[in-house]
Formats: C-alpha cells, sequence, structure tokens
C-alpha cells in the first residue's frame, strides 16, 4: 500500500494542475497568438487588393488654446477616433469563451496613414499604444492630440470677429482606390454636437460642418474630409476695457469744440486729450490682435479721430500765432478767454482813439510851442488818416481770416461727428450680427 503513495500525489497533482488556470493556456492568450503569429502589419488587411479600405473619421473639438493672430495659427484640443475594418484580425467568438473586443498594440497592426494637411506643429501627448479590436475585425482607435494648424485669421470685426479655420484630413500615400475616408457620425450630429467642448475660454464654438471630397493630382486622387470648425470671440470684457473709453475719449474731444476759437486754453484742452489719446493708444495696443493682412475697424476708427484732434490743434496754434502777431503790432485781442484783464485795467480804449491822442499830443505841443503852421496841421490829419486807413484794411484781412478759420472749424467739427456717429453705428451693427449667430 505503502508503495501506491507516489502514484496517488502524483495523480492529485495533475488534478489541480487542470484546475487551475495557466496563463499559457487562457483564451485570450491563444486568441492574441492566433491574431498576430502570421500577421504582416506592412500589407494593407484586405483579401482582395481590389477592394478600397474605408477608414470612418470623426473629431470633437474640446477646447480653443490660442489664436495667434499674428503668425495665423490656431491651436485646438481635438479628441480623434478612427475606425477600419482588418480583415485579417477576425475569430470566432464561440471558440474562445465568447471574447468579442480585445486590445491590440498598435505598433504590431497595420493603421492608416491619415494626416492634417494644414498641422504645422502637433504636441507631443502621451498617445495610448493600443486598439480595440472586435470579432468581426472592425478596429478602433481613438486619441487626444492638441493640433496647432495654419488659418486665415481675420481682425477686421475685432472684437466680435468669428473665425472659420478647416482641418483637412487625408492619406499620405494612398489613393481613393486604395484608402477610403466617411464620416462616423451623421454630418449634422458633427455640426451641432458641442457636448465635449469646454465652454469657458475667451471663445465660443459655433459649428463644425464637414464635407468629402476627392483632390485630383498628378499623383493620383486622394479622398479628403474637411472639417470646418467656427469659432467666435466673446467680447464683453474688450467693449468695457476699450470700447466704451474710446467713445468717452472721443467725446471728450468733441466738446473741445465748444470753447472759442480765439482761447488760448483750447490749446491747452486739446493737448491733454492727445496726451489721453495717446496713453490709451499704447494701452490698447497690447489688447489689440497684431496681424500683418489687416487692422481691426476699432484702430482705424480712432487713428482716425488723433487726425482730426491733430488738425484742430494745428489750426488753434495757427490762429493764436496769427492773434499774437497782430498782438504785437500794437492791437489787444482777448487771447485769453477765460480772464477778464480788461475788467481789472479799467475801460478799454479803442487803439484807433489811443493811437490819435498819442499822434495829437505832438501836433498840440507844436502848436503852444511854436504855433505852427496850418499845413503841418494838415499833414498830421493826413499821416492819421492813412495810417486809419492802413488798420482798416488790417481789420478786414483779419476778420476774413478768422472767418475762414471759423468755417474749417465747423468743418471739422462736422466731420469729427460724423466719423463719431460711423463708428457707434458701426460697432452696434457688429454687435447684432455677432449675436444673431
Amino acid at each position: 500500500m505503502a508503495a501506491l503513495w507516489p502514484f496517488v500525489l502524483v495523480a492529485a497533482s495533475g488534478i489541480l494542475a487542470k484546475d487551475v488556470p495557466h496563463p499559457r493556456n487562457s483564451a485570450l492568450h491563444h486568441l492574441t497568438k492566433q491574431l498576430l503569429q502570421k500577421y504582416r502589419k506592412e500589407v494593407r488587411p484586405v483579401h482582395d487588393w481590389t477592394e478600397a479600405t474605408t477608414v470612418y473619421l470623426d473629431v470633437f473639438v474640446r477646447a480653443v488654446l490660442d489664436v495667434d493672430i499674428q503668425n495665423q495659427k490656431l491651436k485646438l484640443s481635438v479628441w480623434y477616433r478612427e475606425v477600419w475594418d482588418d480583415e485579417f484580425l477576425s475569430w470566432n467568438a464561440s471558440m474562445f469563451d465568447d471574447i468579442r473586443e480585445i486590445s491590440l498594440p498598435l505598433s504590431a497592426i497595420w493603421a492608416p496613414d491619415i494626416i492634417i494637411n494644414e498641422f504645422v506643429d502637433i504636441e507631443r501627448l502621451p498617445h495610448p499604444p493600443y486598439v480595440y479590436v472586435n470579432s468581426s475585425g472592425t478596429i478602433r482607435n481613438s486619441k487626444s492630440i492638441q493640433v496647432v494648424s495654419a488659418c486665415s485669421l481675420e481682425t477686421y470685426a475685432f472684437p466680435f470677429d468669428i473665425q472659420n479655420c478647416s482641418l483637412t484630413f487625408n492619406s499620405i500615400l494612398h489613393t481613393v482606390a486604395d484608402v477610403d475616408l466617411a464620416f462616423l457620425r451623421s454630418r449634422e450630429d458633427i455640426r451641432h454636437n458641442k457636448k465635449a467642448f469646454l465652454n469657458d475660454s475667451e471663445w465660443e464654438l459655433l459649428s463644425v460642418s464637414s464635407t468629402y471630397g476627392v483632390q485630383q493630382s498628378t499623383a493620383g486622387d486622394f479622398a479628403q474630409i474637411q472639417f470646418h470648425v467656427v469659432i467666435r470671440r466673446r467680447p464683453l470684457g474688450y467693449v468695457v476695457s476699450l470700447l466704451i473709453p474710446s467713445i468717452f475719449l472721443m467725446l471728450v474731444d468733441l466738446g473741445s469744440f465748444y470753447l472759442p476759437a480765439t482761447c488760448r486754453a483750447r490749446i491747452v484742452f486739446k493737448t491733454s486729450v492727445l496726451v489721453g489719446y495717446t496713453v490709451f493708444r499704447v494701452n490698447m495696443s497690447d489688447e489689440m490682435p497684431r496681424s500683418a493682412t489687416g487692422t481691426p475697424l476699432i484702430g482705424v476708427f480712432f487713428t482716425v479721430c488723433m487726425a482730426f484732434l491733430v488738425l484742430s490743434l494745428s489750426k488753434s496754434i495757427l490762429l493764436v500765432k496769427f492773434l499774437h502777431d497782430e498782438r504785437s503790432s500794437g492791437q489787444e485781442w482777448p487771447l485769453w478767454c477765460l480772464q477778464r484783464e480788461a475788467d481789472t485795467d479799467g475801460p478799454r480804449v479803442d487803439a484807433r482813439a489811443q493811437l490819435s491822442g498819442v499822434t495829437a499830443a505832438p501836433v498840440c505841443r507844436e502848436h503852444h510851442d511854436s504855433s505852427g503852421t496850418l499845413q503841418e496841421a494838415l499833414s498830421q490829419l493826413q499821416s492819421i488818416g492813412g495810417h486809419v486807413r492802413t488798420r482798416d484794411q488790417a481789420d478786414r484781412r483779419e476778420a476774413v481770416g478768422l472767418a475762414l478759420l471759423e468755417r474749417f472749424d465747423q468743418l471739422l467739427f462736422r466731420g469729427y461727428l460724423a466719423v463719431l456717429g460711423g463708428y457707434a453705428v458701426t460697432l452696434c451693427s457688429l454687435w447684432v450680427l455677432w449675436s444673431r449667430l
């Protein structure tokens, strides 16, 4: 009996070994080994080479990371999916413990060479190294990418601008006869589905429209799918920090036209407004997008208003210089409109009367001292008359010059008012168009 114990122990160990599953003998291991044992990833996975492999694409825009207006680049965070059938990776699920889906290394199987035509840089993210394969041979590859693509960005309507950028997917080498493309979802679902978008940035996703086409070239016909990503800027922050202050500054400058044209204080006021314009323009340049292909409309209006301010200031300087020259020649003008020096000094004396008195005094002194002749008195009177006529002519020229400057000032005021009105109407129209989308 003792001699049978070794045989009993060997039989018992065999039974226990059958009850405990071994990893090498598992159904998943056998299935993976069977699928990849004779698999050739260098060959397109079809039994009939004349049949095209259809790759189904899908894109979810998750976030707008950066909009580089100056370099014309758009950076997006995209969830990308592609699905295709591999005729060499199918099995009968009933023969492998009803396993209907497994994961395989992406590096071990054939994958389509799909690229984005507009990309200029792709951020390095940890791509999943595995793909899912079901029993019918359908492969699902999903990954998150940060794609930096070239895009024609317009800044004319800033801050109510809307950008439309395209992502074009196509195969690098395979023509449409070998690799065809199709949509994984319906176009309407792609266009209006925004559930994956993180709606907490400066930009808002409007839609993602899609089109299918065949690109013809000398190398062959290539299937391509375009996703048109339409985004718009949220303008509230720029309205508060740029538009409203600019309108207030323009209104203050417009009010300076109500100061008298001969007032020196008008020059001081306009110079202060010009300094305000300059400081605001410097601060505004840090917030406005810079582009070599276009200028924002707000920048154009602001530059035009600064031009009107400089013209008005130049006109006021010329007017004061003109009046200063007349004052130095003997005529008094009320250059300081806010000061009434004439009231404190006493009653004003007419320049002509003062001049007549100045010239008449020597005549009287000569008459009393030397009892001059009537001819000398007549000569003095003729000299006075000639001086008065010269002064009258100068007064008429001054009146004509002042009238011309006054008309030019009115023309500037009307032009400034028209520009400001057009600026306000344009901004309101852009805001209405922006809100309707």
